[in-house]
């Protein structure tokens, strides 16, 4: 096992992830983030180098706060072996066992190894599986003026909108959510649109992983055109940063499926998975 700590060896990694697309896409997200100021304190452990089998990024030990946030106790994985994988898994030291914690992924073989070896360790795990998805944003946006109601404000969101995005994510609801979305909104692009009052109705951000999430619309303020004005306009910000547009999105969620499929995006052959592992210390 090996960290990868030099600037030179990330870039050279970076670089060397874009081969490996789609698959690779969690795992280069987090890289470019890491090789652009690395806001979310990760690092890299390879089992080889440069000739690797197997990538894990993860928080670095002095940024964990707390053993219950699983939402930045979040490890992405790319294999081109899944031998070194597991073996990378079974290492001492690779992955923090002792905490509620994710891993994620676009490759099929993940769940059994990861469960396999979080099961050795008494672990619960729990999968959610989403299609992945990734998209070139049309270089003419969505015009506001065709846009229903009264005229947007278009703008990026703010930590004072962290609470409200916790009470409507379905993810969150918790402390821990809380203090990930302030985190989320504080380093990376966001956009918005609020209303005249200067409320948020409608938004989407980008998470550590360089993936766009948490799209939502306030219901009373739907069917305005406004998810497809946020969706495309962030997509655009990622895209002149040279970030992969990309984003996950659940099997039954019918109406972001429609928004997607309106934007021209290319659902990817491998699937994204998720995969919360909770210690039984903390399962009760």
């Amino acid at each position: 096992m090996l960290v990868l700590n030099c600037s030179t060896k990330l870039l050279i990694l970076e670089k060397m992830l874009k081969s490996y697309f789609p698959e690779s896409l969690k795992v280069y997200g987090a890289v470019m983030n890491m090789n652009r100021g690395n806001p979310f304190q990760k690092e890299v452990v390879v089992d080889s180098w440069p000739d690797f089998k197997a990538v894990i990024t993860r928080r670095q030990k002095e940024a964990e706060t707390d053993s219950l946030d699983h939402y930045s106790n979040a490890y992405a994985v790319f294999y081109k072996d899944v031998r070194a994988y597991q073996r990378l898994l079974e290492e001492h030291n690779v992955i923090n066992w002792d905490q509620v914690l994710q891993i994620q992924g676009l490759q099929s073989e993940l769940h059994d190894v990861s469960k396999a070896v979080a099961n050795s360790k008494q672990l619960g795990v729990k999968l959610t599986s989403f299609k992945a998805v990734q998209f070139f944003p049309h270089p003419l946006l969505t015009d506001t003026s065709s846009l229903k109601g009264s005229a947007p404000r278009l703008t990026y969101l703010s930590v004072a909108d962290a609470d409200l995005l916790n009470r409507t994510w379905s993810r969150g609801g918790n402390e821990q959510c809380l203090r990930y979305i302030t985190k989320l909104i504080s380093c990376f692009p966001s956009v918005c649109v609020r209303d005249d009052k200067g409320n948020p109705v409608s938004w989407s951000l980008t998470d550590q992983f360089a993936t766009m999430c948490h799209g939502y619309t306030l219901p009373e303020h739907r069917r305005k055109g406004y998810s497809t004005l946020v969706a495309l306009t962030l997509a655009r910000k990622l895209q002149s940063r040279g970030f992969p547009c990309q984003g996950n999105v659940l099997d039954d969620n019918t109406a972001s499926i429609s928004l997607l499929k309106n934007l021209q995006a290319e659902f990817l052959p491998c699937r994204f998975h998720r995969l919360i592992l909770t210690p039984a210390a903390f399962s009760g």
